[in-house]
């Protein structure tokens, strides 16, 4: 059975192919599910160490339902998404003489739900979806731990693009995809031609199957024109109200104000005022949190919010007229997260886009239930979001830099390889080192760390390119062992460089002088 899952900062949706209908639908997986009103079952991503060492936690509502989400424990996660993959400023929590990273609790989370399906739905194929600004480290995370599980085929698509695949249904479409999670905040131009044409592109593997061109029509297409992202989601404005309560009613910043003030940002979307009151029986302590949309909106406001809006905005528009798109062009504005229900972001949208072009009618489910639509013969075209660079030593800044190898904007998979040639620097060399990177975009550097409990995300105006180094690390910088050794004054290696069908960064090193291949096609991040 094929299935998707769309793991979130806040929630994770997980879509099957209905056996009778062949459409998506959402599973819910009793326990671990929650069912509000009218949306659909959603499970909240949310963690609860019992045991570290063995490895046992509780998850989704269960959590919720033991009330575990409303103690300031240690044991308690929520938001670890963002933390996967990313080097964290502070502390992380030892349980149980287990030091436990961020990437250990998703590898729990996402391990105990992919057996709760396997319950209800044994799992053939598997696709998941990522964030647009996910670098190579978190996708790495995920593709490894993909390797464990007893799955046929799994693939990685971007959250984004699989939305785009599940609001469009008109043949073609250009949409305007602006996902605003719990963690993170997309905009992404999508161009759908869900009939049978003849455009070309790069073409999406799936599994060992190449879904390739024929001679006469070729697959549905979904191409990618343009896409930025940044780390905003409703988890900072859960934060925002949780340090205006702070300094206007004296609350603490914990677990417990969190959950009511995310209680109340809810309720403000469909009220002009909200109220949350809880009396904790064991300390008798007494809580009361009231908020009007009109100080919500006014609290966005004064944290910047609407201004980072304008400039994403501003962005994707150039993006789409760079391959002669207007924003004119555009069909659809799709609202992806929950965040996206919030009404001052829907208004917000009217300053560039009539009512009639703006939908919201599938804030939550979107994303899964188009990353299934991969697995029914559509092609993604796609390009880099980042780029990947070698480090060099600057003499007239008397530091470090990157220089771009392989730029964004770049398709995959690569038809033709990135070369260099390097030499030896002294006298009986025995080895060369190269150390290679992801460059993220300049100006914004994000820096990850706690705020007591929470785990909070920042942007640093430094004027520098964000790198993530792939092989910094002892023993995975040598690429080639020189034997015989070398000597400076003629070029000794060539290295090409380029990316696959699943995005992952690979090298070939040949020495020029013995005629051997070194390395063949290796993933960076695997070198040792």
């Amino acid at each position: 059975m094929p299935i998707a899952i769309d793991f979130g900062t806040s929630n994770t949706v997980v879509t099957r192919l209905n056996k009778v209908t062949g459409r998506p639908e959402v599973l819910n997986i009793a326990g671990f599910s929650q069912q509000i009103a009218d949306n659909p079952p959603l499970i909240p991503s949310l963690v609860y160490v019992q045991d570290a060492s063995l490895g046992q936690i509780i998850f989704g509502q269960g959590v919720r339902d033991q009330g575990l989400d409303l103690k300031n424990d240690a044991r308690f996660f929520r938001s670890f998404k963002r933390g996967i993959g990313t080097e964290i400023k502070g502390f992380t929590p030892i349980l149980d003489d287990i030091t436990v990273n961020f990437e250990q609790v998703g590898e729990w989370f996402l391990n105990n739900l992919i057996s709760q399906i396997n319950e209800q739905e044994k799992i053939d194929s598997l696709v998941l979806t990522v964030p647009v600004d996910s670098f190579e480290s978190y996708r790495k995370w995920l593709t490894e731990l993909c390797q464990k599980w007893e799955i046929n085929e799994v693939k990685l698509l971007d959250e984004p693009t699989a939305a785009a695949l599940g609001y469009g249904n008109q043949g073609q479409e250009l949409l305007l995809v602006i996902d605003f999670g719990g963690g993170t905040l997309d905009f992404s131009l999508v161009k759908l031609n869900l009939t049978d044409n003849n455009s070309q592109g790069f073409i999406l593997k799936w599994g060992d199957k190449l879904l390739g061109k024929s001679n006469s029509q070729l697959q549905k297409t979904a191409k990618v024109i343009g896409k930025m992202g940044i780390n905003l989601g409703g988890t900072d404005i859960d934060n925002w109200l949780v340090d205006y309560f702070a300094t206007e009613n004296n609350y603490p910043k914990n677990t417990l104000i969190n959950r009511l003030v995310e209680r109340l940002k809810i309720k403000l979307s469909s009220q002009l005022t909200a109220n949350e009151v809880y009396f904790d029986d064991q300390t008798f302590a007494s809580y009361e949190l009231q908020l009007t949309r009109e100080k919500f909106e006014y609290l966005l406001t004064e944290n910047g919010f609407f201004t980072k809006l304008d400039e994403l905005m501003t962005n994707i528009l150039q993006q789409g007229r760079r391959n002669g798109i207007e924003k004119s062009d555009i069909d659809s504005v799709l609202l992806v997260g929950g965040s996206g229900k919030i009404p001052a972001v829907q208004n917000w949208l009217t300053q560039y886009f009539n009512t009639s072009k703006i939908k919201a009618e599938q804030p939550f489910t979107a994303i899964a239930t188009g990353a299934l639509r991969i697995s029914q013969g559509i092609e993604v075209q796609d390009f880099l979001y980042h780029s990947y660079g070698i480090r060099y030593w600057n003499r007239r800044e008397n530091l470090h830099g990157w220089h771009p190898m392989i730029k964004t904007g770049q398709p995959y998979p690569m038809n033709t390889p990135v070369e260099i040639n390097l030499g030896a620097s002294v006298e009986g060399q025995p080895s060369i080192e190269l150390i290679i990177g992801e460059l993220g975009a300049e100006n914004s550097n994000t820096e990850v760390y706690f705020d007591g409990n929470r785990l909070i995300t920042r942007k640093i105006s430094d004027n520098q390119t964000t790198v993530i180094p792939l092989n910094d690390r002892e023993g995975a910088r040598t690429i080639a062992q020189l034997n015989p050794v070398g000597y400076p004054g003629s070029d000794r290696l060539k290295v090409q460089f380029r990316v696959d069908n699943d995005r992952f960064l690979r090298i070939t090193v040949y020495d020029l002088l013995s005629n051997i291949i070194l390395l063949d096609n290796q993933i960076v991040a695997e070198l040792q």
